[in-house]
């Protein structure tokens, strides 16, 4: 699955909290479902391998 323009943008407010590492995906999973964030949710549920290498590489295929 690709990181559509939907999931790139929850990523991104996440990581501008500045509230965790963005490897902690467990409390990247709390926040984003705290803020309604569910597209990222199950992202990250579904597709683990792509969210790293989006946030290590920047890569959305």
């Amino acid at each position: 699955m690709k990181v559509t323009d939907t999931i790139m943008d929850q990523i991104l407010a996440i990581r501008d909290t500045g509230l965790t590492n963005m490897f902690a995906v467990n409390t990247v999973q709390r926040l984003a479902y705290d803020r309604n964030y569910f597209e990222l949710v199950m992202f990250i549920e579904n597709e683990p391998a792509a969210y790293v290498k989006f946030i290590m590489t920047g890569d959305r295929s």
